[in-house]
């Protein structure tokens, strides 16, 4: 059993991809006002958000319910990602 969240394999990585989103979006051109930036940094740091708050639930249905929360963000994700390669 993981004594914290952060020893979880599956958080460091959607941390990482978090951290990786900072770094792709730090250069989007200026014309963009930030609405999408922020969508796609806060889609990406929710995934890794909501592993942590399921490790802290006690019951296993809230743990479930927030590892399918963190599957949202991803597709979310996936779907800003698809945006910006199209536009940008």
């Amino acid at each position: 059993m993981y004594k914290s969240f952060k020893d979880m394999r599956l958080w460091r990585e959607a941390m990482d991809v978090a951290v990786e989103i900072f770094s792709l979006t730090e250069n989007l051109p200026w014309k963009e006002d930030y609405g999408f930036t922020s969508q796609v940094r806060r889609a990406a740091l929710s995934i890794s958000g909501n592993i942590a708050e399921a490790y802290g639930r006690n019951h296993t249905s809230d743990k479930i319910n927030f590892y399918y929360i963190a599957r949202g963000s991803i597709t979310e994700l996936q779907s800003h990602l698809e945006y910006g390669r199209r536009v940008w």
